[in-house]
């Protein structure tokens, strides 16, 4: 046992935290459901790899489809609407021609109009040639990683937080240091626990999301600034993750350039331009890591898809359809967080942003793998369960995504009810 603590710790995991865990899988009482007293294994590797669960859930959901039942699908960030009509006539358009890689960089047309994305809706000027478009924001991650720091650098990240950055992390050899935040303080990451975090284990990176996933917190322009500032007297290199950017229901999103040019940027396409499977996002790089991002793309991805680059540069000019589509996700924000709140699930108020609801289970599991599962097997409802996100804590959470159709929320809602009583 203490040699694997030892072997984790290297990996970016305290002692403490390592204990704490192994303590609450000894102490952990019965569930209170005999539906749910199944206890699920989750494997990790030796270096802290873990599943991504979400997609796990979703694979159990596409088999219990394929058996003839339906489920209603709450498990992952996905928009339930295509992209806008222009965005299928233009790729339709270009098929026949566009069959080559592109400039590592990406089509000189997306990154212009990535550039006007950013003067029109930030009022900030970027260069194009700071932009990269990437193979989603997935690659932009890998790059910003490899540019920015050594290996063996230690990233902080928010718990709970996107399970893919540590994974990511500790995948490629880097060391992570968390950051927990709480329902109390709305989710929400401040400077004063940066520089507490800092204290207690001093780090190179900070990777931050406004809105956040899986809890939809969001920061204001203030707020920004202050996790900005702290950085950058910490000599921390930010990296701010903007993906849920256009997915707030309580005013514009901040962007950390508005603020700041020496803070790496990732956003994508996939979010609020319903671009999922496209696999396109990019990053806007601070001018002396430009050319070593360059080069990595190069090496590592050559090139973000071209026909994916060309309906990007199309979608910037959509945000119309993207609106509606916000719109939809803003009526199903209130009634899943009022419908769950009425079923017994722990809620505070919607979220601020993104299109998901962090559930507090407590009152039905301390198990929410277990929960999920049974959840899915008996009641055809497909949800995540907290530990993706939060691997102290998260067993007491479940993260529902809203982002699909009004009616899968109503059908989900009543198939629960049932399930719970």
């Amino acid at each position: 046992m203490c040699q694997i603590i030892r072997g984790v710790q290297r990996q970016g995991y305290s002692r403490d935290q390592l204990l704490l865990r192994a303590k609450h899988e000894r102490d952990r009482p019965s569930l209170s459901r005999d539906k749910l007293r199944k206890k699920t294994v989750t494997s990790t590797s030796a270096d802290g790899l873990m599943p991504f669960h979400a997609m796990e859930i979703l694979k159990r959901a596409k088999a219990i489809e394929a058996s003839g039942r339906t489920v209603c699908h709450l498990e992952v960030g996905e928009p339930g609407s295509p992209p806008a009509p222009r965005v299928i006539e233009a790729v339709a358009k270009a098929l026949p021609q566009a069959q080559g890689y592109t400039n590592a960089k990406g089509l000189a047309e997306l990154r212009e109009g990535l550039a006007g994305y950013y003067a029109h809706q930030h009022g900030v000027a970027v260069d194009p040639d700071a932009i990269l478009a990437t193979m989603g924001s997935s690659a932009g991650f890998i790059i910003a990683f490899h540019a920015a720091f050594k290996p063996g650098a230690r990233i902080a990240i928010t718990r709970p937080g996107y399970p893919a950055y540590v994974n990511t992390l500790l995948g490629l050899g880097f060391a992570i240091a968390e950051i927990p935040v709480t329902a109390e303080n709305g989710w929400k990451l401040t400077g004063a626990d940066i520089v507490a975090a800092h204290a207690a284990e001093p780090f190179d990176g900070m990777l931050f999301a406004s809105p956040a996933n899986p809890t939809g917190a969001a920061v204001d322009r203030e707020q920004m600034g202050d996790i900005v500032v702290t950085c950058k007297r910490l000599g921390v290199r930010l990296i701010s993750d903007e993906i849920y950017h256009g997915l707030d229901y309580r005013g514009p999103s901040v962007s950390a350039l508005e603020l700041t040019r020496e803070a790496i940027v990732i956003n994508s396409f996939s979010k609020y331009y319903c671009m999922t499977g496209w696999r396109i996002g990019w990053m806007v790089l601070p001018d002396e890591l430009v050319r070593r991002a360059e080069i990595l793309q190069q090496n590592l991805f050559i090139s973000a898809p071209t026909l994916s680059q060309i309906a990007a540069t199309v979608a910037l000019g959509e945000r119309e359809y993207s609106e509606q589509q916000k719109a939809g996700y803003a009526a199903n924000r209130g009634l899943l967080n009022d419908g769950l709140a009425s079923l017994g699930f722990h809620m505070g108020s919607p979220s601020d942003g993104a299109f998901y609801a962090y559930a507090d289970i407590s009152r039905f599991s301390n198990d929410s793998m277990s929960f999920c599962e049974a959840m899915l097997d008996e009641a055809g409802v497909a949800a995540t369960p907290g530990v993706d996100f939060d691997r102290v804590g998260g067993n007491r959470y479940v993260r529902f995504s809203y982002a699909g159709k009004q009616e899968t929320v109503d059908v989900a809602l009543e198939r629960m009810r049932a399930f719970l009583k």
